[in-house]
């Protein structure tokens, strides 16, 4: 029998395709290892796993599990989702810059042989454009489809790690959309804090979308993740009919003071956002029964929502601290997860849900709530060992939950969900706008 061959199709594209990875010319019940090692903003990581080829000859990621490894179960890409970094605690998943490929060097080991090959990832696809924004006090990053457009347009916002987010930014443009990164705090210029942001800002930025952009059907969504995803809900609600859409995930239903990512001089229990100069009401403010106890003092490894479990129990603070969704004037989709180490982004999303429910929202209200999934939900094709982490800006140590198959199950069908959303939402205000 010939050597055996090690495929992978495609073998360049985009990062949210999936691949197939395929190891034939093999003898029926030949053992194989399959490793794969990406270099990731200088970090090696890598995964592995030992098959047994099927009657056929042929071990086949998406149809075989392997018998022992980094991961376990049929999974067509995971000996991407199962990598862990070598002798590094990073959870850098991408390059810089981010238009740099990852490029996944995979060996198939069998009967003293070796085969080799290669899978491209990409987070910008050929032909979209980066353009930095350091202007009228905004600071981020925007990325342009190719073509002339117009292009509908989303506002992409990070969460209590802060900074520019520009791998989802890129992804976005890569597929159609018009993508505004921008930072509010953690980035040239900006305070290194949360606290005391000006929800004024965001305002700005949306105006700037809209005058150097351009979009289709003037369409603008926000997306945004963790305290972006209780942002973008905030947004929707305080300048309805400057947001066409709002994509939230892991979010919350309240306005939260500054937490972990807190001015130390103003503490995690300060303010988050301001209007008109002045705080938000938020969920720990005069809160009878909030406690920093369950994360502080409760066991390794520490999960933050078990405090925020304790700031719900006070009616009345729920209520100073809502946010009012029902003012958001068009689509909303929520994603979440039911393992949340951070807080309870699928109690919250359920929350929001139902006051949408209540009031007879009438634009498209979309939840997809992902069993055993946690705090970090991405986009497909991306490592998701890293439970685990220091907080970038308070230090403190914590687990976003979930486990790393059930955390790529969410990656993979909350991108594909959004997409859709988002080309529904674009095609709904075409409709409804004069031709």
């Amino acid at each position: 029998m010939a050597a055996h061959v090690l495929c992978v199709t495609p073998a360049d594209a985009l990062i949210d395709v999936p691949r197939s990875i395929r190891v034939e010319r093999l003898a029926p019940g030949q053992p194989v290892t399959v490793a794969a090692s990406t270099r990731r903003s200088g970090v090696q990581w890598r995964s592995e796993a030992s098959f047994e080829a099927g009657a056929d000859g042929v071990v086949d990621t998406a149809r075989d599990a392997p018998v022992s490894g980094s991961y376990s179960g049929a999974s067509g890409m995971g000996l991407v989702w199962s990598q862990a970094p070598v002798g590094s605690k990073s959870r850098e998943l991408f390059n810089q810059p981010v238009a740099e490929p990852l490029v996944t060097e995979i060996t198939a080991s069998a009967g003293g042989a070796q085969a080799r090959a290669t899978l491209v990832q990409r987070l910008a696809a050929d032909g979209v454009t980066r353009r930095e924004l350091r202007e009228d006090g905004l600071v981020g990053t925007l990325y342009l489809p190719p073509g002339p457009g117009p292009h509908p347009a989303v506002m992409v916002l990070n969460g209590s790690g802060g900074g520019i987010n520009e791998p989802r930014a890129a992804l976005y443009a890569s597929r159609g959309f018009a993508a505004l990164a921008l930072a509010y705090f953690k980035a040239p210029g900006l305070s290194d804090y949360i606290s005391n942001t000006p929800l004024e800002y965001f305002q700005k930025g949306l105006q700037w979308i809209r005058r150097e952009v351009r979009p289709l059907h003037d369409f603008v969504a926000v997306s945004g993740q963790s305290r972006g995803g209780e942002l973008v809900l905030l947004l929707g609600a305080t300048f309805a009919r400057q947001v066409s859409a709002v994509v939230a995930y892991v979010p919350s239903a309240f306005v939260h003071s500054g937490q972990n990512a807190c001015d130390p001089k103003i503490g995690r229990e300060g303010p988050t956002w301001l209007l008109n100069g002045k705080p938000l009401a938020h969920l720990w403010e005069n809160n009878r029964t909030a406690s920093w106890a369950p994360f502080d003092e409760g066991p390794e490894p520490h999960r933050h929502e078990r405090a925020i479990r304790t700031a719900l129990q006070d009616p009345g603070a729920l209520a100073r601290a809502r946010i009012p969704v029902e003012a958001i004037e068009g689509p909303v989709m929520l994603l979440s997860g039911t393992d949340d180490g951070s807080w309870p982004s699928s109690v919250f999303s359920r929350m929001v849900r139902d006051k949408l429910a209540e009031v007879r929202h009438p634009h498209d209200v979309q939840w997809l709530d992902f069993e055993n999934a946690g705090h970090a939900i991405l986009f497909p094709c991306v490592p998701t060992t890293q439970l685990v982490y220091a907080h970038p800006v308070s230090g403190k140590v914590s687990t976003g939950g979930g486990n790393p198959a059930d955390n790529a199950r969410a990656d993979e069908q909350s991108w594909a969900g959004v997409l859709q959303f988002l080309r529904d939402a674009v095609a709904a205000r075409g409709a409804s706008q004069p031709s």
